[in-house]
């Protein structure tokens, strides 16, 4: 048959015909075969002639008629060469009239196999000679093949822009079919199609159109499939062929888009921004499916052996998926969207944030699971923090379209919160408990060994206890809150200390009441024969008297509460000393780095109050020890009726009892504060009996040696020959008294000179021979003060004394 076609045109052939003419039933080894053989060159007949033309044909066309009717007639029978002469002929004439149609090329040019698409059919079966049908590489003879191709195409109606469509399809789906492995199919098929994208910009043809329509729809659809959910198709064994893809994809879409664009000219949007957004869909659709995936394993990984909460596990995960997504697929989008790393973690941390909200809704308490998740949170938005801000250097606006899309988890805030409410629970919880144990405290100084309040040391120990709660908390920030704690703590220290001191009520340090000034009356007896020392204690004008003890709590329960401050003084030191040392471990097994110097850790309320407390209650206790306990020996007896004959030995026997039943109660620096204070007072009263006594007093020069012996023997009392308070405290605490002993040797003539003296000082010079108003009472006795001088004066049994007095100031002899 080659000799019978020499020097025939391939375009003015028409093969299926030339075949089913000089084929005969003895060239093949089975009639079957040579049936099929026969139909299937019909089919090319019936597909290129009548189904898809060329040129279209009108329904009145009698040679497609016939040809119709040929090929029916002919699955009935099958056509036999030189038997059926007669439908042959038939045959060759309407093929070759229907054939022949021309829109205007030369006449004998057969036009059987260019009708659109069945030409495209035939090519792209043409084209798989390119594939080794093996292994479906490209074949090593493609050059060759190549120019076979070529001739085929005025018969199929094919040029170069629709050849290079229906090659790319080849390369891309040989690619794919190859369980995409074959890099060299998918470079080749990257690049044949970047020769597409430049025929698109000029294409017209309608056909073209609708076929490059079709093809690059399919491939995005399988790009797309495999990009949204990139995680899922690549990993490090194929993730070489990942740009391969994402530029096809790309570059698919964008030509569709130019398509779509120049037929709805609206629609036309930047290159860029479509790309951009293409690859932004990829990376939020496959972190949004890899956190899904994620999610689902954390749930599978919690068991009793791993009771973590779900949150901590995945916030790990979560991590672990934000440095894989930005060491292997980043870098890769990057190309296309320069903060793919950006947009990534921006959706975990989206993802991530919204089952955060759903964990914390109805949590109001700290609980350990609540704690770890925050903790977890924390860690991992810093992490995706970190890995954002090293993405947005390189952006226009410094990625602020992206952190707007972070708002942050805040959980260092919500435990902050959480461990404030823990924090108010038990500081209140302790108030409470506070408030109870001090109305059932006795202050029995028998209740423990210490003599102090056994309340203080279950308060104490309550306190230590929650010291120790606090700092076994699963947080990273005691640094931050130890400071609210230690205040709370303070608060209710103090607390403890100011209900403490007023559980018996206000203890009064205020100086007796001092009676009216009075003159003696000289020559009189200052007692009446008849009449006994104790019924002066009616007439009422004794500083401050009192018969027996006053109401409220008796010696030894303020001596326990004075001993119950000092011990929390004492232990609020240690509380300081211990948070500093928990802080500093605690800093240490985080970050190894434990420099803090725990200045915020205070008990500054508590110290003060217990300080303050000790010395109010060491002076009230002192006071009404003086003032009220031994008043019957100090106010109501001592040198009542003459100095020598009530002295001060009564006195001090009360004193030194007093001072024993002190000493066996406290110890050590609250004895001596209090036995300290009990001296300031007893030396105050000795004073106020020389200087406010009453008119049952009075004194002569001669008994000024008796005072100072017994004032001697007070001071005396409590140095305890060495073993008592140290001299200079003594000596510092009797100056007073000490300054106001001389007056009372000093002659009436010369006390009425100093008097004059002192108040001229004071007040100026007198207009009138009188002084219309005795000088105030000053803060502190003085032997150059008027109103000290002047009351020497009342109590000296002197006529010249009494005379001054009644002249000047008119005072009485009684009350």
């Amino acid at each position: 048959s080659g000799q019978m076609h020499l020097g025939r045109r391939a375009e003015s052939m028409i093969l299926p015909l030339e075949f089913l003419q000089r084929s005969k039933a003895s060239d093949f080894p089975d009639p079957h075969e040579y049936e099929a053989w026969q139909f299937r060159n019909l089919k090319l007949l019936e597909a290129g002639l009548l189904v898809h033309p060329l040129i279209p044909l009108s329904k009145s066309d009698i040679d497609a008629q016939t040809l119709r009717e040929i090929i029916s007639r002919a699955y009935d029978k099958s056509l036999q060469n030189g038997k059926n002469l007669e439908s042959m002929q038939e045959l060759c004439s309407a093929v070759k009239s229907l054939a022949g149609r021309s829109l205007g090329g030369s006449s004998d040019e057969c036009h059987w196999a260019d009708g659109f698409p069945f030409n495209l059919h035939i090519y792209q079966m043409l084209v798989e000679a390119c594939f080794d049908s093996e292994n479906g590489t490209v074949v090593d003879e493609i050059d060759e093949v190549m120019g076979l191709l070529k001739k085929t195409w005025v018969i199929l109606g094919i040029n170069q822009m629709l050849h290079n469509l229906c090659f790319t399809w080849a390369l891309f789906n040989h690619f794919v079919t190859s369980d995409q492995v074959d890099i060299e199919l998918l470079s080749a098929a990257e690049n044949q199609l970047n020769v597409v994208v430049k025929d698109a910009k000029n294409a017209e043809d309608p056909d073209y159109c609708d076929v490059l329509i079709s093809i690059l729809s399919s491939i995005t659809g399988w790009t797309e499939k495999r990009l949204l959910a990139y995680h899922e198709t690549f990993n490090a064994s194929n993730i070489v062929s990942m740009q391969g893809i994402v530029t096809i994809g790309v570059s698919a879409a964008k030509i569709l888009l130019e398509d779509i664009s120049q037929k709805h000219p609206g629609k036309r949007k930047q290159k860029t921004d479509v790309v951009r957004g293409k690859i932004e869909t990829y990376i939020r659709s496959s972190l949004h499916t890899a956190f899904a995936q994620r999610m689902d394993e954390a749930d599978l990984k919690r068991s009793s052996r791993n009771p973590v909460p779900v949150l901590a596990i995945l916030a790990k995960d979560i991590s672990d998926l934000a440095s894989k997504e930005k060491n292997i697929y980043s870098p890769i989008l990057k190309k296309w969207h320069p903060l793919a790393s950006g947009v990534a973690v921006t959706t975990l941390h989206s993802c991530f944030g919204n089952e955060l909200k759903q964990f914390m809704v109805g949590r109001t308490k700290f609980t350990p699971d609540t704690a770890q998740v925050l903790n977890a949170a924390d860690k991992l938005e810093k992490n995706l923090v970190n890995i954002a801000v090293e993405d947005f250097l390189d952006s226009d606006d410094g990625g602020k379209s992206l952190i707007r899309q972070m708002p942050p988890y805040e959980a260092e805030n919500a435990i902050a919160a959480l461990v404030k409410g823990w924090m108010k629970e038990r500081v209140d919880k302790l108030k409470e408990w506070v408030d109870q144990s001090l109305q059932q405290e006795t202050w029995n100084p028998k209740a423990n060994r210490q003599s102090f309040a056994p309340s203080s040391m279950e308060m104490l120990r309550m306190v230590d206890e929650i010291l120790d709660a606090f700092f076994q908390l699963p947080i990273s920030m005691h640094s931050t809150l130890v400071s609210d704690l230690t205040a709370g703590l303070d608060g209710i220290l103090q607390y403890y200390v100011s209900k403490a001191k007023a559980c018996h009520g206000t203890q009064s340090t205020a100086t007796p009441q001092l009676p009216h000034l009075t003159r003696c009356d000289v020559g009189s007896k200052l007692f009446k024969k008849k009449e006994k020392p104790h019924a002066l204690l009616n007439r009422g004008s004794q500083v401050g008297s009192s018969a027996g003890k006053s109401e409220g709590c008796d010696l030894s329960e303020l001596c326990v509460q004075i001993n119950t401050l000092h011990y929390i003084q004492t232990e609020v030191e240690n509380l300081k000393k211990k948070a500093k040392k928990c802080l500093r471990n605690s800093e240490l097994s985080q970050d190894g780095n434990g420099t803090t110097d725990g200045m915020n850790i205070r008990f500054e309320l508590s110290q003060a109050s217990c300080q303050d407390g000790i010395r109010q209650l060491c002076d009230a206790t002192a006071h009404k020890v003086v003032f009220s306990y031994l008043s019957h020996v100090l106010l109501d007896m001592l040198y009542v009726g003459g100095a020598a004959s009530n002295r001060v030995e009564p006195l001090l026997r009360e004193l030194h009892s007093t001072l024993g039943v002190i000493s066996g109660i406290m110890r050590n620096e609250p004895r001596d504060h209090l036995i300290t204070a009990l001296m300031k007072a007893s030396f105050d009263g000795f004073l106020l009996v020389l200087l406010a006594g009453g008119p049952t007093r009075a004194f002569t020069l001669q008994d000024a040696q008796i005072i100072e012996n017994d004032f001697r023997a007070l001071r005396g009392l409590y140095l305890a020959n060495g073993d008592g308070l140290p001299h200079e405290l003594v000596d510092k605490a009797s100056s007073e008294v000490k300054s106001v002993l001389p007056l009372l040797r000093t002659d009436t003539e010369s006390l009425i000179q100093r008097f004059k003296q002192a108040i001229t000082e004071r007040q100026g010079s007198p207009t009138k021979s009188s002084f219309p108003k005795p000088p105030r009472v000053p803060a502190q006795w003085s032997a150059n003060d008027p109103n000290t001088i002047l009351r020497v004066l009342c109590y000296r049994y002197d006529e010249a004394a009494t005379k001054f007095l009644k002249k000047t100031y008119k005072f009485p002899k009684k009350l």
